[in-house]
């Protein structure tokens, strides 16, 4: 099923084509979807996003992002004609990976409330919801898209 896929470290290079992936198969929009956002995370942690490549074609995509205290998961992406074969489930591993060898204790994700087959996906790799948590957010800047 996953015959061919690679994941890797997204290259710096590769910014817009992440964009324009995550514009096509990510669900929702985050703040920090635009060139200066998605280039801030590559200089602040080269190896945070990775990608699943396919043929040189990014199919997928997660941020696992370590602050030396929590293993943050941001991002899971598979491109609509490549889901259902185990592309997340390689992402995930590879992110989990990383996080234990950092010395990561626990791995939490951002999914949206009304993202259905995210949740699905969410659950079969091991994840649950916590419902005594909620996210609290405050907008630091001045931002030129939409939430």
């Amino acid at each position: 099923m996953t015959r061919g896929i690679k994941i890797r470290i997204a290259r710096a290079g590769e910014i817009e084509d992440v964009l324009e992936f995550w514009a096509f198969a990510a669900e929702g929009k985050s703040i920090s979807d635009d060139l200066p956002g998605v280039r801030r995370l590559i200089d602040r942690d080269p190896d945070a996003l990775l990608v699943a490549d396919l043929d040189g074609e990014i199919v997928g995509t997660v941020i696992a992002g370590w602050d030396g205290w929590r293993c943050h998961l941001y991002r899971l992406a598979v491109h609509p004609a490549h889901r259902r074969r185990g592309i997340a489930r390689m992402l995930l591993e590879e992110a989990e990976r990383r996080f234990v060898e950092y010395g990561g204790r626990r791995g939490d994700a951002m999914v949206l409330d009304d993202n259905a087959l995210a949740h699905h996906a969410w659950r079969a790799a091991g994840y649950a919801r916590e419902s005594h948590w909620s996210r609290w957010t405050k907008r630091l800047a001045a931002a030129t898209m939409a939430e």
